[in-house]
């Protein structure tokens, strides 16, 4: 039976559709994967996985409706509580809450392939009540509000394991401008390829994805310093500042009133009595991640709507923040009739200690869940880096979020096994 989606406390109504699948990387820009001849492009997730242009349109379509929906003021839903089963099944995109699974109950093991395990939406929530479902050391059963939420897909399970719709407001990346200047100084278009097409791909291929998640996670590593021993949010700031002081680090001049500086008070488990209870030292920094495309701006050209925004979503290169405020969740135009592309993709990762970047665990899914539907179930995927940092042509941009969660918590351990045996 087809379930509407009740919501918690969160700032944006989910989106539905995600990617997964080994493909060049958005940050090092391969044109080909390993294993695909040479002179194949990239496919794009709808050609990977058979969808229709008219099941694509009809997914972001809704996510594109995403910033506006669950804002203050507004509905957190669409469809009012008396509306008939179709018309929340038709609201929702068909989308159906997993069911609930037993607390003791084990999981099977994943499919382990190529650098990704894979498993169905239920075995993934009989994983997490025994791995990552403790609050002060007890288990819990996955609730029904977070089995609603994870069934958006990749977004959900960055939205259970965080706690919140992510809101990507402290966002990381790393552009090689040195790179792309002499790359459009000195090189040309290829054979065929437009003025516009070579600009966004050589701008792609100046975007380095490991090094923008290293910036994260020493971002994270500076605050959880901080954190320690902090009995309110004015000792963490001033502990911040002095830590980021000690290597110089450019974080340190931005402006009190900055997404940096706000981000912890803007976090909902921080003031909740049962999270952080607005004791900062109850709580950590963790990383997510998003993969999305770059011109995004109403008023961006065709052509950059087709091939990519050289200058879009460029991280400032003394700090390596990106200004994710013009992140709208807009798909890239199509580049040829029958077309399609989805709007992204997220990864959770959560405060791994792991010091090797490829031998990190990064958890998301293939779309939402949708068992009666055309898309079919939602599976969860559990990639190593190099897997997760991979896009489809749907994507020119990666950025790594940083975010907090309370200590009690343990949906971010130390350490991630990959799969279940």
């Amino acid at each position: 039976m087809y379930t509407r989606s009740k919501f918690l406390t969160f700032t944006a109504v989910a989106v539905v559709m995600c990617t997964a699948g080994l493909v060049p990387s958005v940050g090092h820009a391969a044109e080909v994967p390993t294993g695909v001849p040479a002179g194949e492009t990239v496919r794009s997730y709808a050609e990977n996985h058979g969808l229709t242009a008219a099941d694509v349109m009809r997914i972001n379509t809704l996510n594109e409706k995403a910033l506006s929906l669950g804002q203050p003021g507004k509905p957190t839903g669409s469809v009012p509580p008396n509306a008939s089963e179709s018309s929340r099944a038709a609201a929702d995109g068909g989308m159906e809450t997993p069911p609930a699974e037993p607390l003791e109950r084990m999981p099977d093991p994943y499919r382990v392939y190529g650098g990704r395990a894979s498993t169905s939406v239920g075995n993934y929530i009989r994983k997490w009540q025994q791995v990552y479902s403790q609050r002060d050391g007890q288990r819990q059963q996955m609730t029904e509000a977070q089995r609603q939420a994870l069934a958006y897909g990749c977004v959900g399970v960055t939205w259970v394991n965080s706690g919140n719709y992510p809101t990507n407001k402290l966002g990381f990346a790393f552009f090689d401008e040195s790179k792309y200047k002499d790359a459009v100084k000195n090189t040309s278009p290829r054979p065929g390829e437009t003025q516009s097409e070579f600009e966004g791909r050589v701008a792609k291929q100046s975007f380095d994805e490991e090094k923008g998640f290293k910036r994260a996670r020493d971002v994270a590593s500076v605050m959880n310093k901080a954190l320690e021993g902090s009995g309110d949010e004015n000792a963490y700031l001033t502990k911040l500042k002095a830590e980021l002081g000690k290597t110089n680090d450019a974080l340190a001049d931005e402006d009190g009133r900055s997404n940096f500086y706000a981000a912890l008070r803007n976090t909902p488990s921080f003031r909740d009595k049962n999270g952080g209870n607005s004791d900062p030292s109850k709580m950590k920094a963790v990383i997510y991640s998003k993969h999305f495309w770059s011109a995004q701006d109403p008023r961006s050209s065709a052509d950059n709507r087709k091939f990519g925004d050289p200058e879009g979503f460029r991280p400032n290169q003394s700090t390596g923040l990106v200004d994710m405020s013009k992140d709208r969740n807009t798909s890239r135009s199509a580049t040829k009739p029958g077309e399609s592309f989805v709007n992204f993709d997220y990864g959770w990762f959560g405060d791994q200690k792991e010091p090797a970047a490829d031998k990190t665990i990064w958890t998301h899914a293939n779309h939402f869940h949708n068992p009666n539907g055309d898309m079919g179930p939602m599976n969860v995927y559990e990639s190593r880096f190099q897997n997760w940092s991979s896009g489809y042509a749907d994507f020119d941009r990666g950025a790594y979020m940083v975010t907090f969660i309370p200590k009690s918590w343990n949906t971010a351990p130390d350490n991630v096994t990959q799969g279940w045996r």
